[in-house]
């Protein structure tokens, strides 16, 4: 998609509200960022691979024969998502256990790491909350919730209690706000699990910031998500394939468009769904319409873009690995993430390097490519806490 073909989904101010020049004003986040270790060679392409990739693993502790630890120390993945709860097990133990045991958690995963990761965590409030009161944790409500209050000091408090809970315990990185338009209540994966501001977008800016700006303040990175919008569908992309065709507006983009043009985006993440009239052949993950047309030529957005989990059914049961990992840094992504929470493969960072060292050697993807990709992750974790 050329930016041409992107401007069709969105008015003049919206496009140019998402200049470049926003971004040169991004705010660092805590006092310092964080600095090489001693002795850091230059990132060859093994390097640059790994910190594409984000995985969930199991374990409560960091034990030695944890896989993930491999993961980190010698493929060099760029980060890892926490989760309270063990889907493919049915266990209601995974990685959330305390706030004293997260804190330790979280710290032997830096100390393992050469590059500090960023350490993830869906902590959207309400239903959708890792960090819950039955660990200790302080209770939370809902987008929703704050939506319908609709007052911004109530909201920028709930996001600063909240703010500071993730960085005490080591967090960096929120896959939070989601800035779905409520557009379809009975939608299974956002309306109903109240996880949308409203269906206004003046609304879910208006409190997308307050939340957005809380987290900096606290020294967290944030994401939007789901681009280019997941509040109108009527099914689940965990469950499989999600058409929007008919369902989806350009509104469903203004969020975007505000954030980023205000330089308040961190990172954004994208839907597994398909929109035949962006791209008619691939759900938005894989689409290099929906990601390089739309968000970066057509936004102007030149920071991190990270895929929702690469293992959902609406991309794991309608394409093979090698090609859903090839067509979505081929799009534009710079981190694919692999949650590791609908299926359990101790081997899928391995595997995910695999099919992106043998595209580079083929000359399938340049390695420039994966080269911008290093470039906005590093420049992301040089705005991290030490």
């Amino acid at each position: 998609m050329t930016k041409e073909d992107a401007r069709r989904f969105m008015s003049r101010r919206e496009f140019l509200a998402g200049g470049l020049a926003a971004f040169a004003g991004l705010p660092m986040l805590g006092k310092t960022g964080f600095a090489a270790r001693p002795g850091t060679a230059p990132a060859g392409l093994d390097e640059k691979i790994g910190q594409m990739i984000m995985v969930g693993f199991r374990g409560l502790t960091l034990e030695a024969d944890n896989p993930v630890i491999a993961d980190i120390r010698d493929r060099k993945i760029g980060g890892v998502v926490l989760f309270d709860y063990d889907v493919p097990s049915q266990s209601p133990v995974r990685n959330i256990a305390s706030p004293e045991q997260v804190g330790a958690l979280i710290a032997s995963l830096q100390e393992t790491a050469a590059t500090p990761l960023f350490i993830a965590v869906d902590q959207e409030g309400g239903r959708i909350s890792r960090l819950k009161e039955k660990y200790g944790f302080p209770a939370t409500v809902s987008q929703k919730h704050l939506g319908g209050l609709d007052d911004a000091a109530v909201t920028r408090a709930c996001a600063e209690a909240e703010a500071a809970v993730l960085a005490e315990a080591g967090f960096n990185l929120n896959f939070a706000p989601v800035v779905d338009l409520d557009v379809n209540p009975e939608n299974p994966v956002i309306g109903g699990l109240e996880r949308s501001f409203s269906a206004d977008p003046a609304v879910v800016v208006r409190h997308a910031r307050e939340v957005i700006q809380a987290y900096h303040r606290a020294g967290v990175l944030t994401t939007l998500k789901h681009f280019p919008g997941h509040g109108s569908s009527k099914n689940d992309s965990h469950l499989g394939f999600t058409d929007v065709t008919g369902t989806w507006s350009k509104r469903e983009l203004e969020p975007y468009a505000e954030i980023i043009g205000e330089g308040l985006c961190d990172a954004v993440m994208t839907a597994h769904v398909f929109n035949a009239e962006i791209d008619p052949r691939y759900p938005a993950t894989l689409s290099r319409p929906a990601i390089q047309g739309l968000l970066r030529e057509g936004m102007g957005y030149d920071g991190l873009a990270v895929s929702d989990d690469m293992q959902m059914k609406a991309v794991s049961a309608n394409f093979g690995l090698k090609e859903a990992v090839i067509r979505a840094v081929d799009a534009g992504l710079d981190i694919l993430i692999f949650a590791n929470n609908s299926v359990f493969d101790p081997e899928i960072a391995a595997a995910a390097a695999g099919i992106l060292k043998g595209a580079a050697a083929a000359g399938v993807i340049p390695e420039a490519r994966f080269d911008r990709s290093y470039e906005r992750i590093m420049r992301l974790k040089r705005r991290m806490r030490r």
